[in-house]
């Protein structure tokens, strides 16, 4: 009996975990590791391990504050460090996650044009229906309807079956590390932890855990909802690689973005592959476009001392529904005007990321440190090891790429 009850409790609260994780591989992240395979094959493979490990524990780390605090990240920031600081941050964040949006919906327009659809109506149906899900429905059945859409991902892994990778050379990429000294391949590797690390998810997450309202008691059970997601998501990532590693890097075929990849796939793998490849992009660019408009309402109106949540009506919290409306409208809108430059933004925003990790990291494990906060759920030193890792290898990588851009202009000059 006790058993069973261990069962309902733990799909009960699974979700917040696999949810953010899973929708981290939205539009600009699957670009990212398209882009990844199709110029460097399987060499930037070994990156996901430890990108995996650093994103367990940090997504471990916010999750546990979101149970033992009850409340979001940016909701901790404002009370302990001021609003001033907290504001600034911010908007700094609302900037990259509005370019984050509009890319998502760049990738759903791009997806559906590949079916035949126009983006001027697919677009605005899109953006309707997520409005429609999110400001009508409750956190309740959001959670239900991403959990069914995030299965759609292991598309990803049907296409990297099909084609027809040699498993001997993945291994290799995978397990010995190798690194090409160029600007490109840097900023790949600052994209690839940048878009699967992101600033977006960690105050997502734990704002979601706080509204659902998990007990401490019950929070093994988040833990494994969270390695669960953190485990699928770069599994799925190393499968986007693995595919266009596989068909687009052996013959050259250079590409911006993952609709490219999509339809340069149906030479070498077929066209089953390329419309699960499209498919897939279609269903995360959908779920980005709900998930990162839905963070950045939660942490504005948590570090601003707004109403909040998913629940919640226009009257009860009209900030955080007006900041998730004009979102989507603005960046729905942009996607539509012709010639716009969108083809960079996916890569852009998973770099912008990158560099605004750090800074995000670091109030959190300041946070997450406070015994006066988290009494006895402090960070074990392993946890804070690898956290702080984390932050030095993307404040080097992102030292490095800039010093490789600026001095050759400055060299040319002199």
């Amino acid at each position: 009996m006790r058993r069973w009850k261990n069962i309902v409790l733990m799909l009960a609260i699974i979700g917040p975990g696999i949810i953010t994780a899973s929708i981290d591989n939205d539009a600009p992240g699957i670009t990212t590791y398209s882009v990844a395979g199709a110029r460097y094959g399987y060499l930037l493979l070994w990156t996901l391990i430890p990108t995996t490990v650093a994103l367990i524990v940090i997504q471990e780390m916010v999750a546990r504050m979101g149970v033992v605090t009850g409340k979001g990240l940016s909701d901790l920031i404002r009370e302990n460090y001021g609003v001033r600081i907290t504001f600034f941050m911010m908007i700094i964040l609302m900037i990259a996650n509005f370019g984050t949006t509009t890319a998502e919906f760049a990738g759903w327009a791009a997806s559906m044009e590949i079916f035949g659809l126009s983006k001027y109506i697919m677009v605005p149906a899109g953006a309707l229906g997520i409005w429609l899900l999110v400001t009508k429905g409750s956190y309740r059945i959001v959670e239900r309807v991403l959990l069914v859409a995030c299965l759609l991902y292991f598309g990803y892994v049907i296409s990297g079956f099909m084609a027809k990778p040699e498993w001997n050379r993945i291994l290799e990429g995978t397990l010995i590390p190798r690194i090409k000294w160029e600007s490109e391949f840097i900023m790949l590797t600052i994209a690839i932890i940048g878009t699967t690390v992101t600033p977006w998810m960690q105050f997502y997450l734990q704002s979601s855990i706080a509204e659902k309202g998990i007990k401490k008691e019950d929070y093994r059970f988040s833990k494994l909802d969270v390695v669960v997601g953190c485990l699928i998501t770069d599994i799925i990532a190393f499968f986007i690689i693995v595919t266009c590693a596989t068909t687009l890097f052996p013959n050259g075929i250079r590409i911006n973005e993952a609709s490219e990849a999509a339809i340069a796939l149906r030479p070498f793998a077929g066209k089953y592959a390329t419309a699960l490849f499209a498919l897939s992009l279609a269903n995360a660019s959908l779920l980005g476009a709900i998930i990162v408009p839905l963070a950045t309402a939660y942490y504005v109106c948590e570090a601003m001392g707004w109403e909040a949540g998913i629940n919640k009506t226009f009257k009860e919290a009209p900030e955080f529904m007006w900041i998730y409306t004009a979102l989507i409208v603005i960046a729905a809108i942009l996607v539509l005007i012709p010639r716009i430059p969108l083809i960079t933004l996916m890569i852009l925003s998973s770099f912008l990321n990158g560099i605004l990790l750090p800074f995000v990291l670091i109030f959190a494990l300041a946070l997450v440190n406070n015994r006066r906060i988290m009494g006895e759920f402090t960070n074990s030193k392993g946890y804070n090891y690898i956290s702080w890792a984390t932050v030095i290898v993307l404040i080097s990588l992102t030292t490095i790429l800039l010093l490789m851009t600026i001095l050759p202009g400055l060299r040319a000059n002199t």
